[in-house]
């Protein structure tokens, strides 16, 4: 599933859409240009390998991110004495597609969780994951996120989770102190209740399953399982966590954005229109940028009846399974996963490293948002089956309506459209 862009370093451009970062725009071209020989598969683990210039196809949230990931392929390119250029798509999806209709895509290039199942199935991608140098280092739900039908396709680049904001004046106001920070559903609602009063909710949330899904995994379920094998749409858990939901919107102290006249809930979050919020990392950037004035804090998610849960979001970077140079796409990647380029990343636009190795390192330079790291050992991925963004589209524009929604019926009708996908 799409996230919102993420950034937290201050002076970078201001979040993107909660959806996909996508805007009309042409196709990619430049295949392998530069070629001054041809490809062999005589690399190690049977790659492709070429003098071939190397393409990189990014889909970036500005230009402090278009920056950052050329200089470090520059860096490489020097070193490794293979040409290497980075274009930033205009519409990534869009580009990619007819790169590969064309039979010339890029050689490297960001893919999302949402998307990466499709290409794998059309056979246009490089499962490259187990030839990875440091494959033990990414976290194990990223590398799920990634394996299709057994195969670890590509290295995670980065990640987001989501967790709870607070307006620290707020909060103040309303008598709070840092013992009443929620750790229970119970206690979320007990603070929210304070925290709403005239315009300002107490909690101001998207419909969409990619915040609400966090209530699911924190009863204990989500809209699939793990491995992505089976739908797990109707589910107690699910009807738990939506109840709870719909429960807090009819009592006032939960709002949906679309009510309070918001496109997302940092929007809601820095015009004061909410005492809380449900973001990832991501909201850094817009708070920096949009709401300097709003003073805040990031803290974990309330647990659920069973126990800590979240959800994740994560891109990878993808290789071309047409591409005559993988031996150098694979080299190229690797350098660009490394602790170092990851945590350089992370400074310039805000990722979090996909390697537990860079962790440590990654908190004592963002102590501020250590909640949303600290959750890589109990978030759970979305759904990542062809056909499965879809679904949840569908899911999403319903639960619009949750607030007077008959919650067995629409689970049980989710369950037998996303069944037909995770089985077919």
């Amino acid at each position: 599933m799409q996230r919102r862009t993420k950034r937290i370093t201050a002076g970078i451009a201001a979040a993107a859409s909660v959806l996909a970062l996508t805007a009309c725009g042409s196709g990619f071209s430049g295949g392998s240009s530069g070629s001054s020989g041809g490809s062999s598969s005589g690399a190690a683990g049977g790659l492709t390998s070429s003098k071939s210039a190397l393409t990189v196809l990014i889909g970036s949230s500005g230009d402090a991110e278009t920056a950052a990931v050329k200089s470090a392929v520059a860096d490489w390119s020097s070193s490794s004495g293979t040409k290497a250029t980075v274009q930033a798509a205009s519409n990534l999806p869009q580009q990619l597609s007819q790169g590969f209709a064309a039979k010339k895509p890029a050689d490297v290039f960001y893919l999302g969780s949402d998307t990466f199942a499709s290409y794998a199935k059309q056979g246009d991608l490089l499962a490259y994951g187990d030839q990875l140098k440091n494959k033990s280092d990414y976290y194990p739900s990223l590398v799920t996120n990634f394996t299709y039908q057994g195969k670890f396709y590509c290295a995670p680049k980065d990640f987001s989770t989501l967790q709870l904001e607070i307006n620290t004046d707020m909060w103040k106001a309303a008598g709070l102190t840092d013992s009443d920070i929620p750790t229970t559903w119970d206690q979320l609602a007990t603070v929210a209740k304070k925290l709403t009063k005239g315009k300002v909710a107490g909690l101001v949330t998207s419909n969409e399953y990619q915040r609400l899904g966090a209530f699911m995994v924190q009863a204990g379920g989500n809209l699939t399982n793990d491995d992505n094998t089976k739908a797990t749409v109707d589910s107690a858990a699910n009807l738990q966590a939506l109840t709870f939901a719909q429960n807090g919107l009819k009592a006032g102290w939960w709002k949906l954005t679309k009510d309070v006249g918001a496109g997302w809930g940092g929007e809601a979050f820095g015009k004061g229109l909410a005492a809380m919020t449900i973001e990832g990392n991501w909201i850094a950037g817009a708070m920096t940028v949009d709401y300097p004035k709003v003073h805040y804090k990031v803290v974990p998610l309330p647990a659920g009846p069973a126990g800590k849960g979240t959800l994740q979001f994560t891109n990878c970077w993808g290789i071309a399974a047409d591409s005559p140079n993988q031996a150098a796409a694979l080299k190229l990647v690797e350098q660009l996963t490394t602790a170092k380029d990851q945590l350089a990343f992370a400074k310039a636009f805000g990722v979090m490293p996909s390697i537990k190795s860079a962790a440590a390192d990654w908190k004592s330079q963002f102590p501020q948002f250590a909640p949303f790291l600290d959750a890589a050992d109990y978030a759970k991925g979305v759904p990542t089956s062809v056909g499965s963004a879809d679904v949840v589209t569908d899911l999403n524009s319903k639960l619009a309506a949750l607030k007077t929604l008959d919650i067995k019926s629409l689970l049980a009708t989710e369950q037998k459209n996303l069944s037909a996908v995770v089985t077919g």
